[in-house]
């Protein structure tokens, strides 16, 4: 069984979505097989090897990630067969006589030659980093931190693309889809296509596309839309600034005693009381964001 989820009727769905037959998916580029092999490959008799997964996803216009889902992080057979190389093939790629020194790193028997490690990193279109982490796994090594995870989104525009390839990663809506949603969730028209494009690709600023009040009830559709809280698109400052506001507003209700204690920096740092009335802070604003999908 591949490292990826392989389910033959989900590729059956896909590939009658596309309106293939069994034998022009067998011949698609890369993919170099007989009908009867899809057949059986539909019916879960038997699986496609790792390497013609890729091939099979571009030959249905599917992502590899969405039609074959990876459990765990991939080893380095992992990333050779997402590069839709068989093992045979990694001796060009690396610029020796034989395929050996890959396999033998696959198997967790002998690591990569340091000169090998770039060639077969560009040939897996992989940074180096991601590369030797696959090969820790490979010799049963977890890396400690994620490799080469993206950073998360801080602007409005980058969370907006972050949004839609999450949410929506095969069917994604359009810019006038999005502005009739927002615009059914006001009730009023406050918001075109043009601006959820600009808002979208950051160009002018939001500042620019945004107007005065409507910019909150334009935020709120938008997180309608995506299923979240309005709370994901303030900035890191907007929300420290209403943690702020909202632990001030605690301590005049409250006691000032706990926060002149915090402030002096006592040995026994917050007392139980004070622990509670933040606590109960922290209760009403996630009751206030609602759940977050």
């Amino acid at each position: 069984m591949p490292a990826r989820r392989f389910d033959g009727q989900e590729l059956r769905r896909a590939r009658r979505a596309r309106e293939l037959s069994q034998e022009a998916l067998g011949r698609a580029e890369g993919v170099g097989v007989e009908q009867p092999t899809v057949a059986k490959w539909e019916s879960g008799t038997t699986f496609p090897e790792p390497e013609r997964l890729p091939a099979i996803a571009r030959a249905l216009g599917e992502k590899l990630d969405t039609l074959f889902p990876r459990d765990g992080e991939p080893d380095l057979a992992d990333l050779r067969c997402d590069a839709g190389y068989p093992q045979k093939k990694t001796g060009e790629l690396i610029g020796a006589k034989s395929h050996i020194p890959v396999s033998n790193a696959e198997r967790g028997v002998r690591r990569l030659n340091a000169a090998y490690v770039p060639r077969l990193a560009e040939a897996y279109g992989v940074t180096e980093k991601k590369l030797q982490a696959a090969q820790d796994r490979s010799f049963g090594v977890t890396p400690t931190a994620p490799v080469d995870a993206p950073p998360a989104p801080r602007t409005l525009a980058e969370k907006l693309t972050y949004l839609l390839e999450t949410t929506f990663p095969s069917d994604r809506p359009t810019d006038a889809q999005i502005a009739a949603a927002v615009n059914a969730h006001a009730g009023v028209d406050v918001i075109s296509a043009d601006a959820v494009e600009a808002l979208r690709t950051g160009t002018p600023p939001p500042s620019e596309v945004l107007d005065g009040l409507a910019a909150g009830v334009v935020l709120e559709g938008l997180a309608e839309f995506f299923g979240i809280t309005p709370l994901y698109f303030q900035s890191d400052e907007e929300l420290e600034r209403q943690v702020a506001d909202a632990i001030s507003l605690l301590a005049l209700r409250g006691s000032t005693d706990d926060f002149a204690l915090a402030a002096r920096g006592g040995q026994g740092g917050l007392d139980p009381a004070m622990i509670a009335k933040i606590n109960a802070l922290v209760a009403e604003v996630q009751q206030k964001a609602g759940p977050h999908r």
